[in-house]
């Protein structure tokens, strides 16, 4: 029994792909003797900067809730480096159960300046979200969305 050579078919369609994915590329950038001379851009477009075209929203901070310690404890990205931020545990009602004001600094897997904050709130607690953490970067005057949070509450 001998072995057959293998045909490659393939590397003719990649390098034809390749081909005409160049050409259209060069056809793409190309200047062409019907297109109409460039206008000028208004100022306003001229000193916009590359990343006003992203969606404002775009690094919006983020807050994330676990238990450390027995406490609720609140993280939180892409806030300011080196700002204040001040985070707030809320009632649903809007009574504050919990404020303090941390310095975002730099970490290495959460985004932007991070805040890591350990409430005296009790955790963990009966199931149900009755309050919410809501963090406002001082810097930039931008509020977090809302993390519905558990709120213990002594029945004693």
């Amino acid at each position: 029994m001998r072995t057959l050579a293998r045909s490659h078919p393939h590397r003719a369609r990649r390098v034809t792909a390749v081909a005409v994915s160049a050409a259209a590329a060069f056809a793409l950038t190309a200047p062409t003797a019907s297109s109409a001379p460039a206008q000028p851009a208004s100022p306003a477009a001229q000193a916009r900067p590359e990343s006003a075209a992203a969606p404002a929203r775009a690094h919006e901070s983020f807050l994330f809730q676990y238990t450390f310690n027995g406490h609720l404890k609140i993280g939180g990205g892409n806030f300011t480096v080196g700002g204040p931020v001040t985070l707030y545990v809320k009632y649903n009602n809007g009574t504050v159960a919990f404020r303090q004001t941390v310095t975002a600094k730099t970490h290495s897997i959460t985004p932007g300046g991070a805040i890591y904050v350990e409430t005296n709130i009790a955790s963990p607690c009966a199931p149900g979200n009755n309050g919410y953490a809501r963090a406002y970067d001082r810097t930039t005057g931008i509020w977090s969305p809302r993390l519905p949070v558990p709120i213990c509450q002594r029945i004693d």
